[in-house]
């Protein structure tokens, strides 16, 4: 069963600075579930087929200048029928004056709200926060780092370096979202975007030494509150029995909430510098997501064409470096 999430009206208010005209209680037990949000226009002409009461309802320009369109009675019953189905909330855009609606508000205990933006700004802003609020997300565990703009989920068992690489990585100029547990929302159908649970933000544990707070140590430019997720690392116990990626021709993905992210898994042994492999692999997956691919310049260069398969003798020949 999927779990929902929701917003309640006060932190709509604080997030877009809005001003309360009215509410019939706290806004804190004012809920709202979903994002979408509805401009009632169709609705004050009488069609309420698909009229959903759940959604935020934003009046703007185009609203009130329909309702003064109206006779003073016809349009106090178009009010009337709208608040009947008594919607979550109201929001009023541009600071517009309503008297009428006020009034009703009160009459059918159905919160009212205004906001001095415009309204396809206010609705932008709205839509953004609520994505985030609401979006479906997962915790795991892993380390999550932001490494030349790029975010890098660390993932592997418990001892095998995450933190440690984390921290070099900090000490390199790079920052640092969340670690051991990492929150991770699909806040669109392309984007996931990762961050820390509150009580454990900026909070990392290096076995041996104990807790650390890197924002106090490396300073606030080593430390972010969310970053979007564009590639996942594994890191493993180095296998001698298994074969790792050598060429880089294939793109391996693993699936994070219904998004395909790419994957690549690094093995760990000592003496190797896992803070610059993982910066070469951020700069090679940007590359990679502007349109060049290392391993498929060097496979034309060696006459292999896009396609082609890769030649056991020459691949052979490659591995010994």
């Amino acid at each position: 069963m999927n779990q929902t999430y929701s917003v309640t009206l006060t932190q709509i208010i604080n997030e877009c600075n809005l001003e309360l005209l009215y509410s019939p209680r706290s806004t804190d037990e004012v809920i709202i579930h979903t994002a979408d949000i509805n401009r009632p226009g169709m609705a004050f002409n009488g069609f309420y087929e698909f009229f959903d009461p759940d959604r935020l309802q934003i009046i703007g320009n185009g609203e009130q200048s329909f309702l003064y369109t109206l006779s003073q009675d016809l349009r106090e019953q178009r009010l009337r029928d709208f608040l009947s189905y008594s919607p979550v909330a109201v929001v009023i855009a541009r600071s517009l004056d309503i008297p009428e609606l006020e009034v009703l508000c009160k009459e059918y205990e159905v919160p009212l709200v205004r906001s001095a933006d415009a309204t396809s700004a206010f609705m932008a802003q709205l839509i953004a926060f609520l994505n985030v609020e609401l979006a479906p997300r997962i915790t795991r565990h892993g380390v999550l780092v932001e490494v030349y703009g790029e975010g890098v989920l660390l993932l592997g068992d418990s001892g095998v370096g995450k933190s440690e690489t984390a921290v070099e990585l900090v000490k390199r100029g790079h920052r640092l979202i969340a670690d051991d547990a990492v929150e991770i929302r699909r806040v669109s159908a392309k984007t996931l975007v990762g961050s820390a649970p509150a009580n454990i933000r900026h909070f990392i544990e290096l076995r041996g030494i104990g807790i650390v707070n890197v924002r106090r140590i490396f300073g606030m430019g080593a430390v972010k509150l969310t970053e979007k997720i564009d590639m996942a690392i594994e890191m493993e116990p180095w296998d001698v029995n298994k074969v790792y990626d050598r060429m880089g021709l294939e793109t391996h993905t693993m699936d994070i909430l219904g998004i395909q992210v790419p994957q690549m898994t690094i093995p760990v042994k000592p003496g190797r510098n896992l803070a610059i492999i993982i910066e070469i692999a951020a700069m090679n997956n940007r590359q990679k997501k502007m349109g060049y691919n290392a391993a498929e310049e060097l496979m034309h260069k060696l006459g292999m064409g896009d396609q082609a398969p890769v030649d056991p003798a020459v691949q052979e020949e490659w591995h010994k470096f």
